[in-house]
């Protein structure tokens, strides 16, 4: 069957997205010779026909570049991108960092990032071979939770599914003796290299957060539901993930020098410090008290100090007691 004009409309237009960009550019009688190539030997083409071409591409808002090269010769590019380079590059790392994808999987999904832009841009975007392999996490499951909580989020559809985690043994083991959990979907997050479901526990009316790859038997059911009007998704976040849920309480805390960019990837760059002395500075937030605080501070050792409020003091204090108990007891067990 013979191809027409509307044939040879769309591989030039994609001749040109693949072979130029800002820095690469083709000539009449190069676009009709790789054409040609496409086409099979025995076609050819005027090069008014292929002009006329690149105009109707260019009024279809395929952007045409027109630029003068050398000995007056005319070079045409495609230099719009619906992604620039940095941001696919951003795409790609995403891909790379996320520990939940298979080696395998990340390839598929770099290959098809690739074809977002020209093959010399493309050429230039990072390999997942350069990379650790994944972390062992059953992806087809993780997969299919996804694409279950995308679409009962987008439905207002209540969730039904089991929940657990491993033992000690490696075993997967179900909470609440393996009952059903019905949960209204709000949000899926990635948060510490982790999908989080966050949506409202409809047996307790609470709002918590799930992680997918410990989700299982999920199922999108036929109950419609009403979000939360109270509901706010970057407060939540901010208490669960990145603070600590508990009572908001006022603090102070002595921190060395060499921790204020760990304070401020923590509480973000509004937050109070103030400089005291060569070596240290004081944080002056707010913050919810848990126990996830104070084991935050107690990871920093002698480089952090609570200052206030003193029944803060008083349970770090008793932590760091705790602690010693249990190497003051393993000595004395060792000396028996």
């Amino acid at each position: 069957m013979e191809r027409g004009s509307n044939y040879r409309l769309l591989k030039m237009k994609e001749l040109l997205f693949n072979e130029t960009d800002d820095f690469h550019e083709l000539g009449i009688d190069e676009i009709s010779e790789k054409l040609r190539l496409l086409f099979g030997e025995e076609m050819a083409f005027d090069n008014r026909t292929l002009k006329h071409d690149l105009k109707i591409l260019d009024e279809m808002d395929f952007e045409i570049v027109k630029n003068k090269g050398k000995f007056g010769k005319t070079l045409y590019s495609h230099q719009s991108r619906l992604f620039e380079t940095y941001q696919l590059r951003l795409i790609i790392d995403a891909i790379l960092s996320a520990r939940f994808i298979t080696t395998n999987e990340k390839k598929k999904l770099i290959k098809k990032v690739k074809q977002l832009t020209s093959k010399y841009i493309a050429k230039t975007l990072p390999e997942p071979i350069l990379f650790s392999q994944s972390a062992n996490i059953d992806y087809e499951l993780v997969k299919l939770n996804i694409d279950c909580v995308h679409r009962a989020i987008s439905e207002r559809k209540v969730l039904t599914y089991q929940y657990g985690k491993f033992n000690v043994h490696k075993e997967f083991e179900f909470h609440r003796n393996g009952a059903t959990y019905h949960v209204e979907p709000y949000a899926l997050i990635w948060q510490n290299d982790y999908y989080y479901l966050i949506g409202r526990f409809q047996e307790t009316n609470e709002i918590r957060h799930y992680r997918l790859d410990r989700i299982r038997n999920i199922t999108v059911s036929e109950n419609d539901f009403t979000k939360m009007d109270n509901f706010h998704l970057q407060e939540y976040v901010n208490q669960s993930f990145h603070m600590f849920a508990g009572e908001e309480i006022r603090i102070k805390i002595r921190f060395h020098l060499d921790l204020v960019n760990v304070v401020l990837d923590r509480f973000g760059q509004e937050v109070d410090i103030k400089q005291i002395d060569d070596d240290h500075f004081v944080l002056t937030t707010k913050a919810k008290l848990s126990d996830g605080l104070i084991n935050w501070i107690l990871t920093w050792g002698n480089q952090a100090k609570v200052l206030s409020p003193d029944y803060l003091v008083d349970e770090v204090k008793e932590k760091i007691e705790q602690m010693n108990a249990v190497y003051d007891n393993e000595t004395k067990k060792g000396k028996r």
